[in-house]
């Protein structure tokens, strides 16, 4: 049988906010707060992975340098 194909980052994101437009509304059992705060924190979970991944990738930017190419660490202000 074929996997299942796991939802792009901003499907991931967009389900998120759905499930904490839900959890503010307020309006749910306990039950269903449970499940959309354990959904919620695995979508955060791979959100997050998926973020530091698209960084360290971008870590390596190429540059061109009188006609050569040259890699250098990217420096983002404030880590």
């Amino acid at each position: 049988m074929p996997r299942k194909k796991e939802a792009g980052f901003e499907e991931k994101l967009s389900q998120l906010e759905d499930i904490v437009s839900t959890l503010e509304q307020g309006n749910i059992s306990l039950e269903d707060i449970m499940k959309n705060y354990s959904n919620g924190m695995e979508l955060s979970r791979k959100c997050l992975e998926e973020l530091q991944r698209a960084e360290k990738e971008m870590d390596v930017l190429i540059k061109l340098n009188n006609g050569q190419i040259e890699e250098s660490e990217l420096d983002i202000k404030g880590e």
